[in-house]
């Protein structure tokens, strides 16, 4: 009789445990989704999107629909994977479409016309002395953006919007 009240409660704490393992799993999957196809906060710092970023690093929101329908255009703040090192996002803006003629400084003295090809974007940091970009790798195929940057989280005096 004893065994059998054993069995029971063992029967009852396994089947709680199974029902939050489940609870906790589908919490992860929604969160797995959340962050790589919606909208995932990200971590951005370094001198070359002065002065609409801060050099020590803000948050911002970016969100993972534009780039899957073609909505990205000039103007946008954008994640793109380093073609350069495939590790690092970096976060620029995008100066030129596929077609269009972008006129760029190499240096201060010297510049150069180039037309972006098919399938490409031309990505620039807004800080163009402090910069690797498109002037260093050329066009950026389109596949290697990861997101378009739409809210600044954090810090809180920059709370809000970004504008172009």
């Amino acid at each position: 009789m004893r065994l059998l009240s054993y069995m029971g409660q063992w029967k009852s704490a396994a089947k709680e445990v199974l029902d939050r393992t489940a609870i906790v799993a589908k919490f992860l999957c929604l969160l797995h989704v959340t962050n790589n196809y919606l909208c995932s906060p990200t971590l951005v710092y370094g001198p070359s999107m002065l002065p609409t970023l801060n050099l020590t690093g803000d948050v911002v929101l970016a969100e993972h629909v534009s780039h899957r329908i073609g909505k990205v255009g000039r103007g946008d703040l954008v994640l793109v994977r380093s073609p350069v090192d495939p590790r690092r996002i970096l976060t620029k803006r995008v100066v030129g479409m596929e077609g269009d003629t972008v006129c760029f400084y190499v240096d201060p003295m010297y510049s150069q016309t180039t037309v972006v090809p098919k399938g490409h974007v031309w990505i620039q940091g807004d800080n163009t002395y402090a910069s690797s970009d498109s002037r260093h790798f050329g066009p950026l195929p389109y596949g290697l953006i990861q997101g378009k940057v739409f809210f600044r989280v954090w810090p809180p005096d920059g709370f809000g919007t970004l504008e172009q």
